[in-house]
């Protein structure tokens, strides 16, 4: 598995993250050899049966990402469904493996809808996606022209299902300058001012310290780069702030849920400048919900059984915000 960051300790010592370059090969190490996730064995084992195709193309422009070649037998299609299944559950996507569509928990193509008309030009920029699930929104960036996408998050099966997807477009385009670590963001050296665009999406809300949080998020930019903040927020007005009593839409690690308008005054607070609200969203019951490939419960099952606009605990139903600032 280290040998997945080869190409990107290689760039990195002459690159704008210099500072990094020292400290990464050895949590890398840390967390894939000396402290290694129970289940990567079958992981790996499940990577291995994806069948070696032909002729791959591919179009990160599209919304399921489509692989696609005219050199898929059937015999490899059952071996890459087999593989990719044994890579479940699928939670962001949605994908199609040549003509296997992973329908996934999240349309998180919907996200990238909301998200996109709101961006500075990706074009040749530096990003990082802080808690980027299986990678599905870096290979958006990357459609929109970004010159090198990083995501950290610390599932080890996120890392595997952005693997699987990586080796197909490595197939496709040779070279690919996109990477998941398999870290948080407090593992991100602290000041590197290094990143173009810095993404965090659908983490703030997971943080007890969300003024760390978005603190990290400020200093991991250039001065004048761009965040992009996606999160949970409450109707209300400035200063109000919905902190769970214990689990909220059955999730046990939600911590602060802030009002439009706190939010942004949290990011004035840290020194962003610009913050302005860039949508506004009630997540429905189709975009996120239980499928084939994410068998176990979902939104439906979050929320209140006789009045939606609730959680199961009494509280607003999920909210979301796009925030868009500078450093």
């Amino acid at each position: 598995m280290l040998s997945w960051f080869d190409d990107l300790l290689s760039w990195m010592p002459n690159s704008a993250l210099s500072d990094w370059s020292e400290l990464l090969p050895q949590q890398l190490r840390q967390l894939l050899v000396d402290h290694q996730h129970g289940d990567v064995p079958r992981w790996l084992d499940a990577l291995a049966t994806l069948p070696t195709i032909d002729a791959v193309t591919a179009d990160l422009t599209d919304a399921e990402l489509v692989l696609s070649s005219p050199h898929v037998s059937k015999e490899q299609a059952q071996q890459l469904e087999q593989g990719l299944r044994g890579l479940m559950p699928w939670r962001k996507g949605p994908f199609r493996f040549f003509d296997t569509a992973i329908d996934t928990e999240w349309r998180s193509d919907w996200k990238w809808q909301r998200v996109a008309p709101h961006l500075a030009p990706l074009n040749g920029r530096l990003v990082l996606d802080v808690g980027c699930g299986s990678g599905y929104h870096i290979w958006r960036m990357l459609g929109e022209g970004a010159e090198r996408v990083i995501g950290v998050d610390p599932s080890r099966l996120f890392m595997m299902q952005f693997q699987a997807y990586k080796r197909y477009l490595q197939a496709a385009n040779g070279r690919v300058n996109a990477d998941l670590l398999p870290l948080k963001m407090e593992d991100v050296p602290a000041g590197l001012k290094g990143f173009d665009t810095v993404f965090s999406m659908g983490v703030l809300y997971h943080r007890k310290s969300p003024i760390d949080h978005l603190q990290e998020l400020k200093d991991a930019l250039r001065p004048g780069g761009e965040l992009v903040l996606e999160t949970l927020v409450i109707d209300g007005g400035l200063g109000e702030c919905l902190m769970p009593e214990d689990r909220y839409a059955m999730m046990r690690n939600v911590w602060f849920i802030p009002s439009v308008e706190t939010l942004l005054l949290w990011c004035r607070r840290v020194g962003l400048s610009n913050a302005r609200l860039g949508d506004l969203n009630r997540t429905s019951l189709d975009e996120q919900r239980s499928t084939d490939w994410m068998r176990f419960n979902s939104l439906a099952d979050f929320l209140d059984a006789d009045d939606r606009s609730i959680t199961a605990e009494g509280y607003p139903a999920p909210l979301r915000a796009v925030i868009v600032a500078n450093a």
